[in-house]
């Protein structure tokens, strides 16, 4: 009886919990999400234009990785691959094991 009380208790609570709402974001000129009304901050449907989203992507795009540091990668992949294979095998017994536990 006392969980159910605790149960719907906490059901209780956590439905008349409101979420918080956000405020609302607007872009500068550049590009940048800002807060609307903060200074700098285009109206609140504004877009900046695609030519300006382009250069920005291409600003924040990483380089992408060169051959030798790909080969390294896969290098040192295929190693901890082999160094993996090359475990012996266990199955959760030992050899110790099995005597022990044949005497009565």
């Amino acid at each position: 009886m006392r969980a159910w009380i605790v149960i719907l208790a906490f059901a209780a609570a956590s439905l008349a919990v409101t979420p918080a709402l956000a405020g609302r974001t607007c872009f500068t000129p550049k590009g940048d999400m800002i807060r609307c009304n903060s200074p700098g901050a285009m109206p609140v449907f504004w877009k900046p234009s695609p030519q300006v989203m382009w250069e920005r992507e291409i600003a924040v795009k990483p380089p992408e990785p060169s051959n030798a540091e790909l080969l390294a990668v896969f290098t040192g992949l295929a190693l901890f691959l082999a160094l993996i294979a090359l475990l012996p095998d266990f199955d959760g017994w030992h050899p110790d094991d099995r005597n022990k536990s044949d005497k009565p």
